[in-house]
């Protein structure tokens, strides 16, 4: 089932976050150019020609969907009454942060760098944020425990977990996520683990390891998030879910929740039903596709612009690059001024010297912008 990806021209003026708002070489928000799997976009056909579009819910025939999906892809027993739909992951981190630290105005943790969302939602819930940044050996991320025991204090009531991690592509092993269960039960945290890029594992011979395969003990204080979006690039259709073992954690973020965000609507639950039942030879195609762009990417910089340091993420379509060396205040200022180069700055994530790149396009518009990337570099140094 071959990749189709998209004209320039079919993404321009179409209210795209990406190629309206982000410049003329536009590499910054996680939306693939590639177009959704055909059983996608067959089954929001159908559901258009049904010409009825009320209000929905999450059947149990999604439910079962689900279900079946994380056992045959994680080895995950799920039960159909862990699940709670949403509309997105970013409002989840904030509705799980008002659930566990509304009334104790507690502390939440987290290791930057990270995903933006998990180092704001803090504020919505009245907490404060505790920051371990994550060391780092031969360009990986790994987790600093001395840093983060000496960091966790009483009131701590919250973990917040990126895996695969966002922005590194670090595919975190089962040790890690082990460690991490133990830190929580030690500290009496919930752990909530957003794992929307587990079908995005790019490295042969790794797989994902959902936190939902850890002890029955660590799973009583778990929350997992999770997706098609990034996947099935369907982000603007607003599923997500999360996967809570513990039926008084669940009804606790239910109650948080309240009517604060919106139900889904009908085309949501279509296409998320159709990628997850029928869209897995579309997904074979695109990890080959996703490996070959990654692996262009990591060649191309570190034998054209060695100043940039990188190496081959694991997971994701997301590059974490090292700018360090340039010297300049701002990578992504830079690079959008001097080159017309749009990375997402690594401020937002907790590291300035940084940009991350999203390589989930055609390799010519990879290699534009590339080669607008090593110009300004070369100008920059004389």
């Amino acid at each position: 089932m071959p990749i189709t990806f998209a004209r320039i021209e079919e993404r321009r003026n179409t209210g795209n976050m990406k190629w309206d708002l982000q410049g003329p070489l536009p590499f910054g928000i996680a939306d693939m150019d590639i177009e959704s799997p055909p059983c996608v976009i067959d089954a929001l056909k159908a559901r258009v020609d049904h010409h009825f579009y009320g209000y929905a819910f999450l059947t149990d025939h999604m439910k079962e969907a689900i279900i079946s999906y994380l056992k045959a892809r994680h080895g995950v027993e799920a039960k159909p009454e862990w699940l709670h739909e949403l509309p997105g992951c970013v409002p989840a981190f904030t509705l799980v942060a008002r659930a566990i630290c509304g009334e104790s105005h507690g502390a939440i943790m987290t290791c930057s760098p990270v995903y933006p969302p998990m180092l704001q939602c803090h504020e919505a819930a009245g907490a404060r944020l505790i920051d371990v940044p994550h060391v780092w050996k031969d360009g990986y991320a790994y987790f600093d425990w001395e840093a983060m025991e000496k960091a966790v204090t009483p009131d701590t009531k919250l973990f917040l977990l990126c895996n695969p991690h966002n922005p590194s592509g670090r595919c975190w092993s089962p040790e890690d996520l082990q460690r991490v269960g133990e830190f929580c039960i030690k500290h009496d945290l919930v752990l909530c683990s957003d794992e929307i890029h587990c079908d995005l594992v790019l490295e042969p011979g790794m797989k994902h390891t959902s936190a939902l395969t850890l002890s029955p003990e660590i799973q009583q204080r778990l929350v997992m998030l999770s997706a098609p979006s990034k996947t099935f690039n369907i982000a603007g259709i607003c599923f997500s879910y999360m996967c809570v073992p513990n039926p008084e954690l669940k009804q606790r973020i239910e109650i948080a929740q309240g009517c604060s965000l919106p139900t889904l609507n009908v085309f949501a639950y279509a296409a998320a039903e159709a990628a997850y039942r029928q869209g897995w030879g579309w997904h074979a195609e695109l990890l080959e596709t996703l490996r070959a762009n990654r692996d262009f990417v990591v060649n191309y910089i570190t034998n054209q612009i060695p100043q940039i340091k990188v190496v081959p993420n694991q997971a994701t379509y997301l590059a974490w690059l090292d700018c360090t060396a340039l010297g300049v205040e701002s990578p992504h200022k830079f690079f959008r001024e001097k080159a017309g180069v749009y990375l997402d700055d690594g401020a937002n994530f907790g590291d300035p010297t940084h940009v991350r790149m999203n390589f989930a396009t055609s390799q010519d518009q990879l290699r534009q912008g590339l080669v607008a990337l090593k110009k300004a570099v070369e100008d920059l140094r004389g």
